[in-house]
């Protein structure tokens, strides 16, 4: 019995997906809950499981094509041979073959007719070579250099500029790594975009198009958080099996900050203003197919033990793409922290129609002042990008330093003063 393979609702408002890496071959057996094929979305991607055992008997969507919610992709064969059946046509191709090879003459090679005549044949070069007046050895004094006539310089080409030549275009289909394509001589690879990127590009096209944005800076000194965390570390991976970041100290200080600066926090829906009293923050991690936001629902109530497992678990499935779309919708406020790939100085996109997002950048050893007197410190810069619709240039610059107050003197997010 043939079983249709259809592609499931991946989630609210997402109508079609892109056909992924097939897991299973046509003919390869599957057992029941069995990944066959991975669909991507423009939030995630995910597997699709046998709802049967059998055999996948067709595949109707390759790698690369576009399906519906709902549509037919493949069949399952339940009950079906493990191997795909040979058609009649290629049987007996099959069959005559050996019939065809005894009809064909034996061709007789030439250690056949040595063994013939009782000497090897002889070869074309050497016979022309002693065949008379045919450019062999009695031929050679004919074309002898003259030693006492002065050769003629051979005059050389004018080297003359290269011309490029047009890049070859080829295309892939949007499934197939980078490493495949081929990398020598002038080429272009054409991929299409995948659900992900697309939602990427259309979202920031969005931000710039529909918000007033701008962008303010400070600084923090890190001293005080790293002396924390290398007095605590092992401590704490031993505990919790998971390493003290810096993440959940800012998620933690984002949250002080939002309870402060509340229209930071909030959206705009129409002509209202809609606050919020819950902290859900995202937190951009790149993953396998582009940068993704997954939410930390009600983050005042985590742990820093909490934030640092659920960050590290979102990146982890995010390299293998197998983030939940529910996990990327919502979020009140985004944390990006472009610091850990070398980023000095940037300024974040909001992801509307949130009003805020905060931008973490790398640790600098950088000379400060401090009571009259110059001292090296670990130093980062911090920006939050805010729509200026909502949230003027003073509920920003309160915004950064309370993030600064907490940061730099951890104890306040403990004590909450």
């Amino acid at each position: 019995m043939s079983v249709a393979l259809k592609v499931p609702e991946v989630g609210e408002s997402i109508r079609e997906v892109i056909v992924g890496e097939w897991l299973k071959r046509e003919g390869d057996p599957v057992e029941r809950d069995e990944d066959i094929v991975v669909l991507e979305t423009d939030k995630a991607t995910m597997e699709l499981p046998a709802p049967a055992s059998g055999t996948l008997s067709q595949v109707l969507k390759k790698t690369g094509d576009t399906a519906a919610v709902g549509e037919v992709i493949g069949y399952l064969e339940t009950g079906a041979p493990s191997r795909k059946e040979e058609s009649p046509t290629q049987r007996t191709s099959e069959s005559a073959a050996p019939a065809e090879r005894e009809r064909e003459p034996k061709r007789e090679t030439e250690e056949d007719n040595s063994k013939l005549t009782g000497e090897k044949l002889e070869q074309p070069q050497a016979a022309a070579a002693r065949a008379p007046g045919a450019g062999g050895v009695e031929a050679a004094g004919d074309f002898a250099l003259d030693l006492d006539k002065p050769a003629e310089t051979e005059r050389q080409p004018e080297p003359q500029a290269k011309t490029p030549e047009p890049p070859r275009v080829q295309a892939v289909r949007s499934g197939e790594p980078y490493g495949t394509w081929p990398r020598d001589g002038r080429e272009e690879v054409v991929r299409p975009m995948t659900p992900i990127r697309r939602r990427i590009a259309e979202r920031l096209v969005a931000a710039q198009q529909t918000t007033a944005f701008l962008t303010t800076f400070n600084e923090i000194d890190m001293s005080a958080v790293n002396s924390l965390r290398q007095e605590y570390q092992e401590v704490f991976r031993q505990k919790y099996g998971i390493k003290l970041g810096l993440m959940s100290f800012f998620v933690k200080a984002a949250v002080e900050a939002l309870r402060l600066i509340p229209q930071v926090n909030a959206e705009i829906r129409g002509t209202d203003i809609v606050y919020r009293n819950y902290f859900d923050i995202g937190v951009a991690v790149g993953g396998g197919k582009g940068l993704v936001v997954p939410v930390l629902r009600d983050a005042q109530s985590m742990t820093f033990a909490a934030i640092e497992q659920a960050i590290a678990d979102f990146a982890r499935r995010a390299e293998s793409n197998q983030l939940k779309p529910e996990e990327l919708e919502g979020g009140t406020f985004t944390i990006s922290n472009g610091g850990i790939y070398g980023s000095l100085l940037s300024t974040p996109i909001i992801n509307p129609p949130q009003s805020g997002i905060l931008g973490m950048h790398a640790i600098q050893q950088r000379p400060v002042a401090r009571e009259g007197t110059v001292v090296i410190r670990p130093m980062m810069y911090i920006a939050l990008t805010y729509d200026h619709r909502i949230v003027d240039g003073r509920e920003a610059v309160t915004f950064l330093r309370r993030i600064k107050e907490c940061v730099e003197s951890p104890a306040r997010m403990l004590l909450g003063a």
